[in-house]
């Protein structure tokens, strides 16, 4: 039998370290029992002025400013859906309680069709609370270092964004998306469209 070539063997140690680099960015970053994002986001009129814009054939109008400091709980990519042109990552934030590690290790959190989902045995808080204090956000990344920030984001990370919240309407066919202005709706509508202007990890 021949040996591996010096080039096949290259390439298996560059596969083996991208999967190795995958398993571990996919990991949750751990993170101590306390409120880490105390505060709840931060949301008002839009200023006077503020531009309608024009993004990869979306029109995109700015309903709200909008910012938060938040715990990531889950994200998940999208890349077929009607909105994955223009908001191609969803994150799970939380804050207040849902920033805690000793509230969250009751909870199993994932993602799934622009939805989050939560499941728990035992409530470490009252459902009510779970929902006021965490939301699906759909992330519009307004530059390409916003969208290369976002693609570094993993649950467990402690993140600082603004921008606005917005409505888009795809000019080739009038398909629209609006964001929600509420902390506290369920259901249908309830995620927030996010136009990200600044993310910092933490």
């Amino acid at each position: 039998m021949r040996g591996i070539s010096l080039r096949n063997a290259l390439l298996l140690v560059a596969a083996v370290i991208a999967v190795g680099w995958w398993f571990d960015g996919s990991r949750a970053v751990p993170r101590a029992p306390g409120v880490l994002a105390p505060t709840e986001p931060r949301q008002d009129s839009v200023p006077a002025g503020t531009p309608v814009r024009e993004k990869d054939g979306f029109t995109i109008t700015p309903l709200a400013s909008f910012a938060l400091d938040a715990r990531v709980l889950s994200r998940e990519d999208y890349s077929f859906d009607a909105g994955a042109a223009i908001s191609p990552t969803d994150l799970a934030l939380g804050w207040g309680p849902m920033s805690d590690s000793s509230v969250l290790a009751h909870l199993r959190i994932s993602q799934g069709n622009r939805w989050w989902y939560w499941r728990a045995d035992e409530l470490p808080l009252d459902s009510g609370e779970i929902q006021a204090s965490a939301a699906n956000m759909h992330m519009i990344p307004a530059n390409a270092a916003v969208a290369s920030a976002l693609g570094r984001v993993r649950a467990g990370d402690l993140v600082a964004l603004r921008g606005q919240l917005v409505e888009v309407v795809r000019k080739d066919n009038g398909w629209r998306w609006k964001s929600s202005l509420s902390r506290t709706d369920t259901g249908n509508g309830a995620c927030e469209l996010v136009w990200v202007e600044d993310l910092r990890v933490r």
